[in-house]
């Protein structure tokens, strides 16, 4: 069998987790190097580092900077847009910060984002917070002509009339961590939108029923780490052929994944469910072979998809 050439198109490498720390409590080493060795390992030979907040993208354009194999997101997640009416700054200055990081990440910074709405978290911001800040990011993919990762949670169709409204300015966008309904689904195609499938999307029947419906020319693959893994309860699991060995953070061993925490080498486990629930590919090769085409398109247009992505990692501050 060749080599796969996955990519994984959401990681979320500046939590802290990744650190050795949940909840703010240490419970292991740092790890961080490793999980990046045993997805490369596995075959992604390219992941996308989700900026969330201002401090979030700047991190995650650094982390960047230190492997060829990473590259990143800039944008404002919309539990967190309140960042935006910071006193310590305008509005304006900070959708300046946030387009100097893009400015300062060319080659690194592949798409604005992780930005949208999300109704089923307004205690974090309120509605009408989020809609205000998920339109004026669009200025960013407008300057930069980058595409768009995006966010959409329960916003009974004000995520689609926002992205509509703006669809002139911007390229390509994913709607990421997908888990609506087939008619949402619909909705979401019809702007001309890729859709980003994890394993959040791929928990029930229902999931899976909408997620092979989704033309295999959008489809994008992402593990959403270190959230959204695979469980015995979903109904994924039965299409699961990898398995990776776990041990329970406090019982942390180098070389294992820590129990319950998602990682990028599990992008294998995604293309496998996906691959062997829908009855329009062959094999897990044929699917990651489009799915790398699509995603080479999206975020890297001007490549070509015969080079090879370096794999050379430089080390990365723990």
């Amino acid at each position: 069998m060749k080599k796969l050439r996955l990519i994984d198109i959401g990681v979320n490498f500046t939590d802290m987790m990744f650190q050795g720390e949940y909840h703010g409590k240490k419970a292991h080493d740092p790890d961080y190097n490793l999980v990046v060795k045993r997805a490369q390992d596995q075959g992604v030979d390219r992941m996308i580092i989700t900026g969330g907040t201002l401090t979030e993208s700047m991190e995650a354009l650094k982390l960047a900077k230190e492997n060829d194999a990473l590259y990143c997101t800039v944008g404002v997640h919309p539990t967190r847009c309140n960042e935006f009416d910071d006193e310590k700054t305008t509005p304006d200055d900070h959708l300046k910060a946030l387009q100097e990081v893009v400015s300062s990440g060319k080659g690194k910074v592949v798409a604005i984002g992780e930005c949208g709405l999300d109704y089923d978290r307004t205690q974090f911001c309120d509605k009408d917070v989020q809609q205000k800040y998920f339109e004026k990011q669009f200025q960013l993919a407008e300057s930069s002509g980058l595409p768009m990762f995006l966010h959409n949670r329960n916003t009974s169709g004000d995520f689609a009339k926002l992205v509509r409204a703006n669809r002139h300015r911007f390229t390509e966008a994913v709607a990421h961590s997908f888990t609506g309904s087939i008619d949402e689904l619909k909705e979401l195609l019809d702007l001309g939108l890729y859709i980003g499938i994890n394993g959040c999307s791929l928990k029930t029947e229902e999931n899976l029923q909408a997620m092979a419906l989704i033309p295999l020319n959008r489809l994008l693959l992402e593990t959403d780490a270190p959230w959204c893994d695979i469980r015995n309860t979903h109904a994924s699991m039965k299409y699961v052929k990898t398995k990776f060995e776990s041990v329970k953070k406090e019982k942390f061993q180098a070389g294992k994944m820590v129990k319950n925490r998602n990682e990028p080498c599990c992008m294998i486990q995604v293309a496998e469910v996906v691959a062997g629930y829908r009855d329009d590919v062959e094999s897990v090769e044929q699917l990651v072979d489009i799915v790398h085409e699509n995603t080479m398109k999206v975020f890297w247009p001007n490549s070509n998809t015969n080079d090879d992505t370096a794999t050379k990692t430089t080390t990365a501050q723990a």
